[in-house]
């Protein structure tokens, strides 16, 4: 493994894009017949990665055919528009939902802004960089595009996101699936494999449409997921099993503290007890799989995301309301 990227087969590299921490969150790289692209980018830091790795190939930017975030979530695609302007040959290929985002990236911002506060959104994302409208290619239910011969196909996977897709690659039997199949951390691998955990960030969390999204995943059998947190997983029915037992053991909880209401506490109250639950659901389930890290060093790796998903969950009752 180099420092910040690893060889798979099939063509494919995970990169490391350097948010947050070590293999976090990543970019795949793509290669079939001397023809490149960008499944994911993570945010505009991570930019001179991606180009060192597709140098590592022997690649030069005109070589890249397409830049395909899954989703218009930063960590996912915050460096397209930086990226793309390195990238002379490329079309961003993106869902429908998400490709004003890209063009014009102001409410995005504002939106991340507001979940995040103004002083993280700079130090995290900085600015994002628009995406001419004319490189862009918007997918729909099917869609097939060719990468040096090479089939991808995109399929709509709401549940995490309405503006997220997946994308099939038949040579690996595999699924790029973004956040839709949730989040696979390799410091929280225990002895009874990898553990995956919801991300149920804001605003457009919805439980029915995420489980059938997993289905359609696991319908075509797949070998493999290639998740941007992180990296290539397998032992899918485990993990879909997995994953969707908490989500609905999440939306239980939220369910049980909408019928009871704020209690006369407010939303800052009910927030707290979302987290204080999920706490409890996910380390519980690490405890089963037999995880001896102890309570600090999880809360330390999935504290944001405990933090995150309690927001989107509050959104979710919100609405439901």
């Amino acid at each position: 493994m180099n420092s910040f990227f690893e060889r798979l087969d099939h063509g494919i590299t995970v990169i490391d894009t350097g948010f947050v921490r070590p293999r976090f969150d990543a970019s795949y790289l793509l290669v079939e017949n001397g023809r490149a692209a960008f499944v994911d980018t993570g945010t505009n830091s991570a930019v001179p990665r991606l180009l060192a790795a597709l140098r590592a190939h022997g690649l030069t930017p005109r070589d890249v055919d397409y830049v395909i975030p899954t989703h218009v979530h930063l960590d996912h695609a915050g460096g397209v528009g930086l990226l793309m302007q390195q990238l002379p040959q490329a079309r961003l290929v993106i869902h429908p939902r998400g490709a004003r985002h890209m063009i014009d990236p102001a409410a995005l911002m504002d939106g991340v802004r507001a979940v995040y506060g103004a002083e993280v959104a700079a130090r995290d994302y900085g600015e994002l960089v628009p995406v001419p409208a004319d490189r862009v290619v918007t997918t729909e239910e099917g869609m097939v595009i060719e990468l040096g011969g090479r089939a991808l196909r995109f399929a709509d996977t709401p549940g995490h996101a309405r503006h997220h897709h997946c994308i099939w690659d038949e040579a690996s039997a595999g699924w790029f699936t973004g956040d839709t199949f949730g989040l696979v951390y390799p410091e929280l691998h225990t002895p009874a494999g990898p553990y995956v955990v919801p991300a149920t960030a804001p605003v457009q969390f919805d439980q029915v449409a995420l489980h059938a999204s997993v289905e359609r995943l696991l319908a075509v059998q797949p070998r493999r997921m290639y998740l941007t947190h992180y990296g290539e997983v397998r032992d899918l029915q485990r993990l879909a099993a997995q994953f969707l037992r908490q989500v609905d053991a999440m939306v239980e909880v939220a369910r049980g503290l909408a019928r009871k209401g704020s209690q006369g506490h407010g939303a800052g109250h009910r927030h707290e007890q979302l987290k204080r639950a999920f706490e409890d659901i996910y380390f519980s389930e690490l405890r089963r799989m037999g995880c001896a890290l102890d309570d600090d060093v999880l809360q330390g790796v999935l504290g944001t995301d405990i933090e995150l998903n309690a927001q989107g969950l509050g959104v979710w009752i919100d609405k439901a309301a």
